[in-house]
């Protein structure tokens, strides 16, 4: 039992640790991505409201095998909820960010180069983490 509550617990905090990884400034993922040399995950979502969004989260950003491909990567969250107040700031800058890169939809995933100057959309058809890895492996900025 107490071997089941410890892989529970070391699950829970898996996850939690990855999706405190996610950053919602975009100054701020510009320098560490430049700093890190990294290129910018960027996803645009509506967090508490989106199904297909959601599903995104649960299926591949949650998912503890998802860690090793985030490594690689500064993530950038660029939310959008309807029941949450996000901060003024942060509210600007997403509002900004959408028109900036022309959102229609959500979820939306871009891959910026380090120097946050060049984009590529994300194009994955399935929300299992294989197809997103695919189709992250594909997006390159150039």
């Amino acid at each position: 039992m107490k071997l089941l509550v410890t892989a529970i617990l070391a699950g829970l905090t898996s996850i939690a640790a990855a999706s405190e990884a996610w950053l919602t400034n975009f100054d701020e993922a510009k320098k560490l991505a430049k700093k890190e040399n990294k290129p910018i995950l960027m996803n645009f979502t509506g967090s508490d409201w989106c199904p297909p969004c959601m599903r995104l989260d649960r299926a591949v950003f949650s998912n503890p095998k998802f860690e090793a491909v985030a490594k690689k990567y500064v993530l950038m969250k660029v939310d959008f909820p309807r029941r949450k107040k996000l901060p003024f700031f942060e509210q600007a800058q997403n509002q900004k960010l959408q028109e900036e890169f022309g959102i229609q939809g959500y979820p939306t995933v871009f891959v910026l180069n380090p120097e946050a100057t060049k984009a590529a959309q994300v194009n994955f058809g399935s929300l299992e983490l294989e197809a997103f890895e695919k189709a992250l492996s594909e997006a390159q900025p150039k």
